[in-house]
């Protein structure tokens, strides 16, 4: 009956889903473009599919309980990129139902990774959809990491309670919860405007600043170019990116927290957002000087230019490029892939296990250590002039060991797949950690387009995970979750 119910509710996010197709609908219908038929029976079919699963499932509707948030999560990012795939289909030629469903995956996770080829002659409407359902995922991330997963007490959950005062510290769906909710989304709305007009005052046309906005935000990185940012080759475009990239790196409640205190004190003394903004500030200064150093730029201010945008772009897990950075040596590159593992602050657009955790680990090493010299010792981890929890510390701990060897199961599968090493570990980092381009056949000149069916499926499910920071997937495959 819990699922029942729970199916009852995805039928409901079903039949609103299909009302977001209205609006590349309007612009196909506006345009004139080829894809109108796809996008209305899309729509069609979506929303009959919503309203059966509602009818067929309106007897079991009931308030639902913390296990049944898991199975909730897990179809709702499951069925509806599935439904998200669907004008894909039918709209893309020769885009197969496994590409379409990993690009609309990518997409809901806010990934960036795309398997489409000839992005430039997309039908507008077509690339509206991608860049829109990217937004959507965008905010949909939010609200679940603040307002569902403490709820469950599960992946970083916790840390949210450890770092932040106020309703993130409650257990139960409050009204201050749904304040929380209407909070973020004022924020990330403020943000997307702001993005929007920088955009066009930077030079964008109105529609290249909505649809970049919509994946800036998100801190997805589609673009409707295949050069993404070299498209526009505009030192000022690229500065509006990095400032809204940076931005939306850190977690959105801080700026909330800003608007009632008046003051900029909040982020200032948040120690996960200083740890971010140092840490990407320098690598860029560590990048500049390396790229100078072996002469891949004749100035300074050339090399500052691609380092600051690729290293905030792969960083934030966002994934825009402006040039082929994998000529860089394999240091550079490489580097920017690993930052984007940790870097994004808890409570923020982007992937990766997030600043906070590392922070954590750090401390919980250095502590260690101390432990060595002094084993009797009372030397407790603290964040923020707050002391953390030991099971805030098992559950990091737990969950990196689960993240390695998620990370060691997916690059194994794509190397038995045949898959170059290269191509395996950094497809498997960007795409576990929503960062969307690697390296090797994944590169930032290239796309996923190339893989096999079984490594496009495996590169799709290591999104999910990513995305759902790993625990709240994994639990669903355990016999215990089943038992009453």
């Amino acid at each position: 009956m819990g699922t029942l119910a729970v199916v009852a509710l995805v039928g409901r996010m079903v039949g609103l889903f299909a009302l977001l197709m209205l609006l590349p609908l309007a612009f196909a219908l506006a345009g004139g473009d080829a894809a109108v038929q796809a996008f209305a029976a899309s729509t069609a079919l979506t929303a009959a599919a919503g309203v059966a699963m509602g009818l067929a499932t309106r007897r079991f509707r009931r308030e639902l309980q913390p296990r049944d948030g898991f199975v909730l999560v897990g179809l709702t990012w499951l069925v509806l990129p599935a439904f998200g795939a669907l004008p894909l289909w039918l709209a893309v030629p020769g885009l197969g139902a496994t590409n379409a469903y990993f690009e609309a995956m990518s997409a809901f996770t806010a990934t960036g990774a795309t398997a489409i080829q000839g992005l430039d002659a997309l039908p507008l409407s077509v690339n509206v959809w991608r860049c829109f359902m990217m937004w959507v995922g965008g905010l949909g991330i939010i609200v679940l990491a603040v307002a569902i997963l403490p709820l469950l007490g599960v992946g970083g959950s916790q840390l949210f309670k450890a770092e932040t005062a106020g309703p993130l510290k409650d257990q139960k769906l409050t009204p201050r919860i749904a304040d929380t909710a209407r909070a973020i989304w004022g924020t990330y709305g403020l943000l997307s405007v702001g993005c929007f007009l920088a955009y066009r005052a930077a030079g964008m046309s109105w529609i290249d600043a909505f649809l970049h906005m919509c994946t800036t935000v998100s801190l997805g990185g589609f673009s409707s170019y295949d050069a993404s940012f070299g498209a526009f080759d505009s030192p000022l475009i690229e500065g509006v990116a990095i400032v809204f990239m940076l931005l939306a790196g850190i977690n959105l409640m801080l700026y909330y927290a800003v608007w009632r205190a008046r003051s900029l004190r909040p982020i200032a003394a948040n120690p996960e957002a200083r740890a971010f903004y140092g840490v990407v500030a320098g690598t860029i200064a560590l990048l500049v000087g390396y790229l100078l150093w072996f002469g891949y730029y004749p100035t300074w201010q050339e090399a500052l230019r691609h380092a600051a945008f690729h290293v905030v772009s792969i960083a934030t897990t966002t994934g825009y490029a402006s040039y082929d950075y994998a000529q860089w040596p394999l240091f550079a590159p490489l580097l920017m892939i690993l930052l984007g593992t940790f870097a994004t602050c808890a409570g923020s657009t982007g992937g990766g296990i997030k600043m906070v955790r590392m922070l954590l680990l750090l401390k919980q090493a250095r502590r260690e250590l101390v432990r060595i010299v002094h084993p009797h010792v009372v030397n407790p981890v603290v964040l923020g002039g707050r002391q953390v929890s030991d099971r805030v510390m098992q559950s990091v701990i737990a969950f990196m060991m689960i993240y390695g060897a998620t990370l060691t199961g997916f690059t194994l599968l794509l190397l038995f797949s045949g898959l170059d090493a290269v191509t395996s570990f950094t497809a498997v980092l960007a795409c576990v950690n929503n960062i969307g381009p690697g390296l090797g056949d994944v590169g930032p000149a290239v796309n996923y387009g190339g893989l096999s069916d079984f490594q496009t499926w495996v590169c799709t499910f290591a999104m999910l995970l990513g995305r759902l920071e790993l625990l709240a997937v994994l639990v669903l495959f355990t016999p215990q979750f089943w038992r009453r």
